[in-house]
């Protein structure tokens, strides 16, 4: 028998190569808590430096803030998830308030006379407005072929021409309505407490866990991930895509909308300008809270916990004085940490799972 017969010693395992990926896994861990680890954070450092910060009114300010955001970023997300996006929503959000505002300020003309709905019928309004415009960037999108960042971009300016349209760039400045007319109690939704909490909370909340159901306990939740994980097989295996994308563009539409409507209520008036650059702490929120741009990856309930640390790092902000040009520099540097960590944690994921199947 030659040495070269003799077979050669399997490597043996270093001691460091389970506690690197013991390291590791706990790396991934923090990566995908990073938004309840970074919303702790804030707290305790705004905490510390505030002692208004913590109180039970501020706490509830500061989450009636963070209600308009989340739902406008759950809409959102349902896009993002199938790997799209959606920059008209702060527009759409505009262009209900408008109508809505409208029909309580001046109703609506028909010959003979004026109709005055109730808030009920005005809100169900607002919202199939904010669905429609959402339908037809989903038509855009799937039937013309426009790309969702320019088919939204193009909705962006053309639901807030549509708002300033309507009022010829005026404001509707008394939403209360009169007995009389039959509309009043606008005030409640944006307003309004239940059991000490603001109506916009609870409503939030509902959202939140209607969007959970969908997305996870529903075919079609799973059939927004998988064609955002991958279009072409979703394709091949007979989910109808086109029908998903506008589904998604729709429901953004509406999130967009009752955020729109919230903001109106508590304000008291409808303006053109109305939620402005909102679409872009939207889509903030839902990239802190973990949902992946190129689709696919992320959970509702990471998208709010992203609408709470953008919306406490902002009134923490405020309220130690610093500048709103810093805010904005913060902000920025917020989401471009997120982005970051998201791509970290993607390949921290891909390298562990080629280590386990070696």
């Amino acid at each position: 028998m030659t040495d070269t017969d003799v077979a050669a010693p399997a490597k043996a395992a270093t001691p460091e190569a389970p506690r690197n990926q013991a390291l590791a896994r706990a790396a991934l861990l923090l990566l995908r808590g990073r938004t309840l680890v970074v919303l702790v954070l804030l707290v305790i450092f705004f905490s510390a430096i505030s002692g208004e910060y913590l109180t039970q009114s501020n706490l509830i300010l500061m989450t009636k803030h963070v209600a308009i955001n989340a739902i406008l970023a759950i809409g959102v997300t349902f896009v993002i998830l199938t790997g799209g996006i959606d920059l008209s929503v702060g527009s759409i959000a505009g262009l209900a308030s408008m109508v809505s505002g409208g029909l309580l300020f001046k109703g609506f003309n028909v010959p003979g006379g004026t109709i005055f709905f109730s808030v009920a019928v005005v809100i169900l309004i607002g919202i199939l407005v904010g669905a429609l415009v959402g339908a037809v960037n989903g038509l855009l999108i799937t039937r013309f072929k426009v790309a969702p960042f320019i088919a939204t971009l193009g909705m962006l300016y053309v639901a807030r021409g549509l708002a300033q349209l309507h009022s010829n760039g005026g404001t509707y400045p008394d939403l209360a309505g009169t007995p009389e007319r039959g509309n009043t109690g606008f005030s409640f939704i944006g307003v309004d407490s239940v059991l000490g909490i603001p109506v916009a909370v609870w409503i939030m909340i509902l959202v939140a866990i209607a969007a959970i159901v969908v997305t996870t306990k529903t075919p079609f939740g799973r059939r927004i991930f998988a064609v955002g994980g991958n279009e072409r097989a979703a394709i091949l295996a007979g989910i109808r895509v086109n029908r998903v994308k506008i589904a998604v563009y729709v429901i953004s539409g509406a999130c967009a909308a009752l955020a729109g409507l919230l903001l109106t209520s508590e304000l008291g008036a409808a303006y053109p300008d109305t939620a402005t650059t909102y679409e872009l702490n939207a889509i903030a929120a839902a990239v802190l809270g973990g949902t992946a741009l190129a689709g696919g990856r992320g959970t509702i309930i990471g998208t709010v916990m992203g609408a709470f640390v953008i919306g406490f790092l902002s009134d923490g902000l405020v309220l130690v004085g610093v500048s709103t040009f810093w805010q904005s520099v913060v902000k920025g540097a917020v989401i471009v940490f997120a982005v970051i960590t998201e791509q970290a944690q993607q390949r921290l994921q891909s390298g562990l799972t080629k280590r386990t199947s070696l």
